[in-house]
């Protein structure tokens, strides 16, 4: 019953297009564009809903908490009387596409856009024309630039691949550079992208570069073959080159069963996702590796706000909020509120303005290519945070 309430609420403001603020004061109300993918469509046929059982699809649910994430944020900036107007859109409906979205008149007055990603290939349709209408656009969640250039409106806040695999380096030359470290590659064309990119980190810090042996691993990598790359007299760091889940579970298993051997595992942001890294262990004798990996979030759940907006997730749908949500209440929070503060010159106080700060810090700077006069392709969030887990544990965060 209460999905068919939630999706309920969502058709009727899908198509009715707005949520305003009951501010009466403010002359000037901006106009914000959210955009989802909800597959509203595969959920209603008309009025009437259609999914049998109590479990959605899989592909409905990160959108959709995406949505609530927003949803709560604009009660919160209801009750601070801020003067918005946000306008909802479903990527994935079938009866409303993105084309027939763009070709609205709505969007000669928009101020920002925000925008939770479905698919690689819409990202740069919906980036340029934000460039060709000057309006900023967020973009909350992965996938990430999607071969965007020359887009000086076109803000990241999920770190690309590549400023993790630069952070995850200097991140490992500060912390166990006078250690055993290795190198784990998997055969494949973005393994091979992700080894170039932390080799050529030697050339682009001060510090003394990093020493480390590059071992190649096939998928079905016995645990004698790991054995034999690591040194049972030091510490081991071993590094996943590879943002294959599968991959990094098996590394990280087969390096647990070496109890006798030292060994901190160092992976990919993808490991942020990987359930099997959050099970506890039963048993101290079975009990794992510490694993160290980077993500762009960081959410306090059981303490503060973070706790406040949970629980309140927690009672009025009865399960607990994804990072999705929350992923959604912070970008709708934070660039309403920037946008209100500094509406003619945005883009100049992305990484400046931190008052408005739900629970991460942003640190928004320009990519610039590599032309002989550098021009912005795009900016974006720099900042990662370097999660230590131990049987699904956190034990530190740097």
């Amino acid at each position: 019953m209460k999905y068919i309430f939630l999706f309920t609420i969502l058709l009727q403001l899908t198509f009715s297009s707005k949520a305003q603020t009951n501010d009466t004061t403010s002359k000037t109300v901006y106009k914000v564009a959210v955009l989802a993918p909800i597959y509203i469509d595969s959920a209603f046929s008309g009025n009437v809903f259609k999914i049998t059982g109590n479990t959605l699809p899989r592909n409905i649910l990160p959108g959709l908490d995406f949505y609530n994430g927003v949803m709560m944020a604009i009660d919160t900036l209801q009750k601070e009387q801020i003067p918005l107007e946000i306008i909802f859109y479903d990527t994935k409906s079938s009866t409303f596409p993105l084309k027939k979205i763009l070709a609205q008149k709505v969007w000669d007055s928009v101020s920002l856009i925000i925008v939770s990603f479905k698919d690689r290939f819409e990202i740069k349709p919906l980036a340029d024309f934000a460039k060709q209408k000057n309006i900023p656009i967020i973009s909350a969640t992965y996938p990430n630039n999607g071969g965007v250039e020359d887009n000086p409106y076109f803000v990241i806040l999920n770190s690309t691949l590549q400023t993790h695999v630069e952070g995850l380096y200097k991140y490992v030359q500060k912390k166990y550079g006078d250690k055993n470290i290795v190198y784990i590659k998997r055969k494949g064309k973005l393994e091979n992208e992700i080894a170039n990119i932390f080799s050529a980190m030697k050339n682009a810090t001060d510090a003394t570069p990093l020493k480390y042996k590059i071992v190649e691993l096939s998928d079905t990598f016995t645990i004698q073959q790991l054995r034999n790359s690591l040194d049972s007299l030091k510490q081991n760091v071993v590094i996943c080159g590879s943002v294959n889940e599968n991959f990094g579970i098996r590394l990280v298993n087969n390096l647990t069963e070496l109890k006798k051997i030292n060994t901190i595992a160092v992976g990919m942001p993808t490991w942020d996702a990987i359930k099997d890294f959050n099970k506890p262990s039963l048993d101290e004798v079975t009990k794992g590796i510490e694993i160290v990996y980077s993500t762009p979030y960081y959410f306090k759940r059981e303490e503060g706000f973070g706790k406040y907006l949970t629980d309140i997730y927690r009672d009025k749908f009865f399960a607990r909020a994804s990072d999705w949500f929350l992923k959604g209440y912070e970008a709708t929070y934070f660039f309403c509120h920037l946008l209100i503060k500094y509406p003619t010159d945005f883009m100049n106080y992305l990484s400046v303005e931190n008052n408005f700060k739900a629970f991460t810090d942003f640190n928004i700077q320009p990519v610039l290519d590599n032309n002989e006069i550098p021009s912005i392709d795009y900016f974006e969030n720099k900042k990662l945070y370097f999660i230590t887990k131990q049987d699904g544990v956190i034990k530190s965060v740097d």
